[in-house]
């Protein structure tokens, strides 16, 4: 026999179970979310730094972030989970003319969009603020208070059991197979446990979101790419609210982590494809790129078997892929975030949610963000990737 279903998602990480909740929000509550692992988070959502942030430089990621981060904020009351929100704050170190213009331009975009709070910072700002970073070549900086990080796990999780409580099914451990599609566009999915009738399928599959578009026809630019994470044995002396500190002459950033610290840097040696092992010669290069911002990182004790490694899902312009596939009605994307998945949860599923129900989104427009951007060549630039 088969089901039917107002909307299927297609992966149950923090994505996909946010688009569920804001559906059955709005209510939609026939809604099955299908999750190829036997349990939820074992895909990007579990492997990811966590971080939020509304320092951007483009208006539609700055939009959803001002969405976004209130809403953590407030995620217990709304779902009964913590999300673990620690507004510890980001802030940008700059070392040239070039990155103070930068964070010029961001600053005053970020500014006119109404975020509040946001201050740009001279060489002894930040000095304050960390005393441990090495300042010969610091000429300024950028810090949002409210900016921070939050438990993924946890998001998803109360996102998830939300959804299920207003009339959403998750089915764990079943993979999607196949996307009919008929003259109407979608028809239905087949999967391992059966067969969906549905008009409505959402693709937020992450860095396997090419290959679930692929079951429709339809091309998708996104490839997974390998990030490290290397978290620290205790390390005592930072300030106490330590920030998310990003070193803009490298990349290399690093934020509080228990009792330690969770390092991260972007390799540039790295290589698009499904490797989700730890390179043990990783914490060498962070660690030399740590000592030299932070000299005192010298004596960080780091355990390569701690470090962990996840997947970006990329797209060719480092912006989020989102609304309807070209050519195939009923289908939607939710993809291509490039690191900010986590982050921008909340505003992704009442976009989805909206576009699915009310034919487009109300939050914000997000029409730049739809994949026929990449045949029309409009892309856009998101230089503030981590």
């Amino acid at each position: 026999m088969t089901r039917t279903a107002d909307v299927v998602i297609i992966g149950a990480g923090i994505v996909g179970s946010s688009v569920a909740y804001h559906l059955t929000e709005a209510g939609c509550g026939n809604v099955l979310v299908i999750e190829r692992e036997t349990r939820q988070g074992l895909g990007s959502t579990g492997k990811s730094m966590g971080g939020v942030r509304a320092q951007f430089a483009t208006e539609v990621n700055i939009r959803m972030s001002l969405y976004s981060i209130p809403f953590f904020a407030a995620f217990e009351e709304a779902t009964g989970h913590p999300s673990g929100y620690k507004s510890h704050g980001y802030l940008f170190v700059a070392t040239s003319r070039r990155h103070l213009d930068y964070l010029e331009a961001n600053y005053a975009r970020q500014v006119a969009l109404g975020l509040r709070g946001v201050e740009r910072l001279r060489p002894e700002d930040i000095l304050r603020m960390v005393p441990q970073l090495r300042s010969d070549d610091i000429v300024g900086g950028s810090f949002c208070p409210t900016d921070g990080f939050v438990d993924p796990h946890s998001v998803m999780v109360g996102f998830m059991a939300r959804a299920v409580e207003r009339g959403a099914t998750l089915w764990k451990g079943t993979e999607v197979t196949g996307i009919e599609v008929d003259s109407r566009g979608v028809a239905g999915v087949a999967t391992t446990n059966g067969t969906v009738a549905t008009r409505a399928v959402v693709n937020a599959a992450g860095p396997w979101a090419a290959q679930v578009a692929h079951l429709a026809g339809v091309d998708l630019p996104v490839v997974p790419l390998r990030r490290m994470l290397v978290p620290t044995e205790p390390f005592p002396g930072l300030p106490e609210r330590l920030p998310m500190v990003i070193d803009m002459t490298t990349g290399f950033h690093f934020r509080p982590e228990g009792v330690g610290l969770l390092l991260a840097w972007n390799d540039p040696e790295e290589t698009p494809g499904f490797k989700t092992h730890f390179d043990p010669e990783f914490v060498e290069k962070i660690l030399t790129r740590a000592a030299d911002r932070v000299p005192c990182f010298a004596d960080l004790a780091v355990d390569p078997r701690r470090g962990w490694a996840g997947l970006y899902e990329v797209s060719p312009d480092h912006h989020a892929i989102l609304g309807p596939a070209p050519g195939v009605p009923g289908l939607f994307f939710a993809n291509g975030f490039s690191g900010h998945g986590v982050m921008h949860s909340p505003a992704t599923g009442r976009i989805l949610s909206e576009w699915i129900l009310d034919g487009q989104p109300r939050l914000l427009d997000a029409s730049g963000l739809t994949a026929s951007r990449f045949a029309e060549r409009r892309l856009l630039e998101e230089t503030a990737v981590l």
